[in-house]
């Protein structure tokens, strides 16, 4: 049986096939209480933004030439995972950048204040153009390319991310598109319509980075900054802001060690207290949805410019994180405190090895994946923290690893995925190898894989 978000029973393995199980399984599952959960890839990392797919017949091998139902180039860059409709269309944003030449990318960097010494690893554009496409699933088609915002001048941004970096959320008719500073619209994709637009000036410092999150009528935006740090909720129908909240005060005395890319999560805790779960720099936090009350806060130490996103465990009762940058841990946190729980027994276990500055953390059963940024992947025992494997990998991570149809897929920036068999041993099943690079995290669909390269969107099957 399959209990919450990708919770399995181990002896369910072994006593009926893989596809009876997984069908089983997901007819026995109660869909969270999302307004957007009717799609089959609503948001970033899936249904429950967790990576767990429920999809079956996903594809375990292939390769440029192998097991390609289509390739499509993209026009742009960016590094947002693709959405899917439940009538077959994906949509992805892209930026469409006007490339300065060396002296002018040197002006541009100079006259944006940042250090010479690290022109190496900053990009930056004369213009960008933010755009949302909409592709056929069956035919990969391009069939719409719709303009949402142009910027001049743009901020200088990492050389590792790009200006359409956060995925968007889909609910319904609507597609939430989020760019960080440069703004937030909401499309009607029936008609390819602007229903709003809101604009929230924030210094990232190295780009835009948290994805957009759904709650009921409410669209969740993390905006943790160099200059400033907190989240707030807008009516999805209207973009009118709910409420804002800033985050706790901070040690840190630079900004660019406040700042945060991370996306939220809502749960319900064993009390049956519905809360919005934000991970930032030296706090994590918890927010009541619809006030922006804190319930509780907890200082993870001086972690920053966090990015993977949190996962729960629902029948464990624990909140995952990764803290970020400087010296990455791997938390496991009970969600039902109250107000200050530093130090407290909330904290169940934590681990300084090997934990990923990037990817999000991944659940399968009783065990807890993570991949190290440099490819070195761990599994723990997710209720004690014991280390079961540590091996590894091969390659650099920013995508986030997939659970579905009972393996684990992990794609590194060089453009190859490795597959792996769940469980307590170390097991490689395949090695599928794409041209370009892999930074969007996978898509999981019955019979296929969308994976977002540099360059294109592949549909695997």
């Amino acid at each position: 049986m399959k209990f919450g978000r990708g919770r399995f029973l181990c002896f369910s393995f072994r006593v009926m096939p893989t596809r009876f199980y997984l069908a089983l399984t997901a007819f026995l599952t109660t869909a969270p209480a999302l307004s957007h959960a009717d799609h089959p890839w609503p948001q970033f990392r899936g249904p429950n933004g967790d990576g767990a797919a429920s999809a079956d017949g996903v594809p375990l091998h292939w390769s440029e030439t192998d097991n390609i139902a289509w390739k499509t180039p993209l026009p742009g860059k960016g590094w947002s995972s693709p959405v899917v409709t439940d009538s077959g269309k994906i949509w992805v944003t892209t930026a469409i950048e006007t490339a300065p030449s060396e002296a002018e990318r040197q002006q541009l960097l100079l006259s944006s204040g940042e250090d010479p010494k690290q022109f190496k690893a900053r990009q930056v554009a004369k213009n960008v153009l933010l755009k949302a496409l909409e592709l056929d699933l069956e035919s990969g088609a391009i069939q719409r390319e719709i303009d949402l915002i142009t910027v001049g001048t743009p901020d200088a941004i990492h050389s590792l991310n790009s200006y359409a970096s956060p995925t968007p959320v889909l609910d319904g008719d609507r597609l939430y598109c989020h760019f960080g500073t440069y703004g937030t619209i909401c499309l009607d994709i029936t008609s390819g319509a602007i229903v709003w637009r809101r604009q929230f000036p924030l210094e990232h410092s190295v780009g835009p980075g948290s994805s957009p999150f759904i709650d009921g009528d409410r669209l969740i935006l993390i905006q943790d900054g160099v200059d400033a740090q907190y989240v707030t909720a807008l009516d999805k129908r209207s973009g009118e802001t709910l409420w804002k909240t800033d985050r706790p005060g901070m040690r840190a005395e630079k900004g660019d060690q406040k700042k945060a890319y991370c996306t939220p999560i809502s749960l319900t805790d064993k009390n049956g207290r519905h809360q919005l779960i934000c991970m930032g720099s030296q706090w994590l936090v918890s927010y009541d949805p619809a006030t922006g009350e804190e319930f509780w806060k907890l200082d993870h130490g001086d972690g920053f410019s966090v990015v993977p996103r949190p996962i729960y465990d629902e029948k464990e009762d624990l909140v995952f994180i990764s803290t970020g940058f400087g010296k990455p841990q791997l938390w496991a946190v009970r969600p039902d405190g109250s107000g200050d729980i530093t130090g407290s027994d909330k904290v169940v276990w934590t681990e300084t090895k090997r934990i990923p500055a990037k990817p999000s953390p991944l659940l399968v059963g009783d065990e807890l994946y993570v991949v190290q940024d440099g490819g070195i992947g761990t599994c723990f025992n997710a209720a004690t923290g014991e280390t079961l494997w540590n091996e590894r990998i091969g390659g650099n991570f920013s995508a986030s690893p997939l659970f579905a149809d009972g393996r684990i897929y992990f794609c590194n920036q060089e453009g190859m995925t490795t597959v792996v068999a769940p469980g307590k041993a170390f097991q490689v099943l395949a090695e599928n190898q794409l041209d370009g690079q892999l930074m969007a995290s996978p898509v999981a669909l019955d019979g296929a894989l969308l994976l977002r390269s540099d360059s294109a969107m592949y549909r695997i099957q």
